[in-house]
C-alpha cells in the first residue's frame, strides 16, 4: 500500500488526500463534498481517501493528528493542508490553482 501511495503522489496531477476514520461523524459529513468536488473538477486531480486505523504508518508519516485531515499534493510535495471540514467552493477554488 505505502509504495502504491508514493506512486500516486508523485504523479503529476495533483492529488488530495482525505485522511478519514471510519467512526468520524465530521469525516462522513465530508466525503459528500469531495464527491461534489470530483463532479466539478473532473480529471484535473485526483482524489483518494486514506483510512488513519488501516494506515497507521502512513498517517504518522504525515503527522495526522485529527480526521479529517485534507492534504493536496503536487508533484509529490505537499502545497496545503487543512484538518478539520472543508467547503466544496475553498476545495475547487484550491484545485484550480495547481492544475
Amino acid at each position: 500500500m505505502k509504495e502504491n501511495f508514493l506512486n500516486i503522489l508523485n504523479d503529476s496531477k495533483p492529488v488530495l488526500v482525505d485522511f478519514f476514520a471510519e467512526w468520524c461523524g465530521p469525516c462522513k459529513m465530508q466525503a459528500p463534498v469531495l464527491q461534489e468536488v470530483k463532479s466539478i473538477v473532473g480529471d484535473k486531480v485526483r482524489i483518494i481517501k486514506i483510512d488513519v486505523d488501516r494506515s497507521p504508518a502512513v498517517a504518522q508519516q504525515y503527522q495526522i493528528s485529527g480526521v479529517p485531515t485534507l492534504i493536496l499534493f503536487r508533484n509529490g510535495q505537499p502545497v496545503w493542508r487543512q484538518s478539520g471540514l472543508a467547503s466544496k467552493k475553498q476545495l475547487v477554488d484550491l484545485i484550480q490553482q495547481y492544475v
